[in-house]
């Protein structure tokens, strides 16, 4: 897909603009906010963690409407079914000839942007329904494939595990996801804004910024922004260093029981490039890859139970590594 330089730069002019209508609704949160665009701009999904409350459906449903595309929420409860994701045959009657035969009643998942509120509220079972679809990008159902709408973009949120009347998601599915992403609470000038402006009669309205096209063309801009190889082996480095079994670090081997694998080094290189094209550069620099090295292998290094129980977190495993491993000479 040949991109002119005009249209180029019109398309990096939008996510600015893009971000600004979201704001409209959500106050603060902008480090979130940039992080779920990336995810976009990336090709992956996005998975959100907070507490309730913190207006994580809001955060989703804004940006929806700030995309002119096709939008489904699917509330995962403990008796939600694979085919309440995916759908059913149903059996119809052709009224002309009288025979019967079975149609594929499409589900929810076929939009472009899906909502999973608390999708760690249903069990494994169903949470497993959504593996192909968000790395295959189709739907297989009575050895039928259907494909999905491009783009398509999973936007998931769950309650911390700590909560009761949670499933802890399968390892494989967790690494379906491009970004885990926390939110946290608001700084208190920013929670003043917030019941000011949920608590009135004056509501914000969201213009839809940017089409499906425009996305698509986004998508392939950003795997033409430029990383140079001493980056990418930097990356490696950081990737393999996470790995109990190859990593020179003591504290790797004694607090992590799984390391990220090679799909964390495409997300960070992925990832890496959509943060530059969003802050309107063609080239990655170190900030890049150390800012979405926390999102990228935050679900992706599994902690002992030695870490867990001195409250070592993989946010930390990745700071120490940032700050340990070697970089290349760069500026």
């Amino acid at each position: 897909m040949e991109i002119s330089q005009n249209n180029v730069e019109t398309l990096v002019s939008k996510l600015s603009l893009l971000k600004k209508e979201i704001q409209k609704i959500i106050v603060g949160q902008d480090v979130v906010i940039e992080e779920m665009l990336i995810a976009l701009m990336a090709g992956g999904h996005c998975l959100l963690e907070g507490v309730p409350g913190l207006a994580k459906t809001l955060m989703v449903r804004s940006l929806s409407q700030a995309l002119d595309l096709s939008f489904r929420r699917i509330q995962f409860t403990p008796d939600l079914m694979p085919t309440d994701i995916l759908g059913t045959e149903i059996l119809e009657e052709d009224h002309v000839t009288g025979k019967r035969f079975f149609k594929f009643n499409r589900g929810p998942i076929f939009a472009n942007i899906i909502l999973a509120d608390e999708i760690n509220r249903t069990p494994p079972k169903t949470q497993s329904a959504l593996l192909e679809a968000m790395q295959e990008f189709e739907v297989t159902y009575g050895g039928q494939t259907y494909s999905l709408d491009k783009p398509f973009f999973i936007l998931a949120t769950q309650n911390p595990i700590e909560q009761a009347g949670t499933y802890p998601l399968p390892e494989a599915q967790l690494d379906r996801f491009l970004l885990f992403v926390k939110i946290g609470y608001p700084s208190a000038e920013e929670e003043v804004r917030v019941l000011s402006s949920t608590t009135g009669a004056k509501k914000a309205k969201i213009e839809a910024i940017i089409g499906a096209e425009d996305i698509q063309q986004l998508q392939a801009l950003v795997r033409e922004v430029s990383i140079s190889e001493e980056m990418v082996t930097y990356v490696s480095q950081l990737i393999r260093a996470t790995r109990p079994e190859t990593t020179a670090y003591p504290y790797i081997k004694e607090w992590v029981r799984w390391g990220a694998g090679p799909r964390a080094g495409q997300a960070l290189i992925l990832t890496a490039k959509a943060r530059a094209l969003f802050h309107g550069r063609y080239a990655v620099i170190a900030e890049d890859i150390h800012t979405m090295a926390y999102p990228v292998l935050r679900h992706r290094i599994l902690m002992n139970f030695k870490a867990e129980a001195e409250q070592v977190t993989s946010d930390r495993v990745t700071q120490e590594l940032i700050t340990l491993v070697e970089r290349p000479n760069w500026k």
